[in-house]
């Protein structure tokens, strides 16, 4: 039997997780890399006999977590899956102020984690996929924060700023391809996840926009991870998915 393989970054906790839980239906095959297992997550494919690997690597390391992803997937045999798809979701947000009081290896990490990391792994498996006639797909889960500029939030716009643009990079690239993969870059809305609670949490001097994340909470206006999931993998699903290359579940 052929399975749907989806290889999907940050999916121990908040919306990766709810994606993963989401994707555990027959039929389906699932990869996951993070720098954590979920004994849940594992429990519950067990349970409903989908295949799940769950590779524990912290994505700072972007070219080792791409290196063993580029490797597997060359091992695979194409017969084996009726498409494939690479959900790039993780991402951190660094020590929240203005730039000029930013520490350098807090800048590095959230750009490896969010900008290099995801560039590397859709160049392995773009590469490693290359003659694979099969549906190919790539999701990268961007923000409104890589289109609209926020004070205090530099190195995070940046990060999503440059997958946004990568993205449209790399969908002209597969333009040109008989079997090319669809790409998108997809902001998601504005989740109730650990990021929300690390934005209202900040000192109020340190960043000016506190108020409105204590405002969209008080309001309800948060996804839960669950619905935000269930939006972007619907979005996932569409037959037009790739149509444009930067997109948002609101639009």
């Amino acid at each position: 039997m052929t399975h749907h393989l989806y290889i999907l970054t940050g999916a121990s906790r908040g919306m990766g997780l709810a994606m993963a839980q989401q994707l555990l239906t027959p039929g389906n095959s699932l990869l996951c890399i993070s720098r954590h297992t979920n004994a849940a997550l594992a429990a519950a494919a067990q349970n409903g006999q989908v295949p799940l690997m769950q590779w524990t690597h912290d994505l700072s390391d972007g070219q080792g977590a791409s290196e063993r992803l580029r490797d597997w997937l060359q091992s695979q045999d194409m017969a084996s899956f009726a498409s494939v798809t690479l959900i790039n979701n993780a991402g951190v947000i660094p020590r929240i102020g203005p730039l000029s009081q930013a520490d350098a290896q807090d800048l590095a990490q959230a750009l490896r984690v969010g900008l290099e990391a995801p560039m590397q792994l859709c160049a392995a498996f773009l590469g490693a996929t290359e003659s694979w006639t099969l549906p190919r797909k790539v999701l990268n889960i961007s923000s409104g924060l890589g289109r609209f500029p926020m004070a205090s939030q530099a190195g995070y716009c940046a990060a999503k700023a440059g997958m946004d643009h990568f993205t449209r990079c790399m969908a002209l690239d597969e333009a040109l391809r008989s079997h090319g993969a669809k790409v998108c870059s997809l902001a998601p809305g504005v989740i109730d996840t650990d990021m929300q609670v690390q934005l209202r949490g900040a000192v109020g001097e340190a960043f000016p926009d506190q108020s409105k994340f204590l405002q969209l909470k008080a309001q309800g206006q948060l996804s839960s991870p669950e619905q935000a999931a269930e939006q972007v993998l619907r979005f996932l699903a569409r037959p037009d998915f790739g149509q444009e290359p930067v997109a948002d579940v609101r639009a």
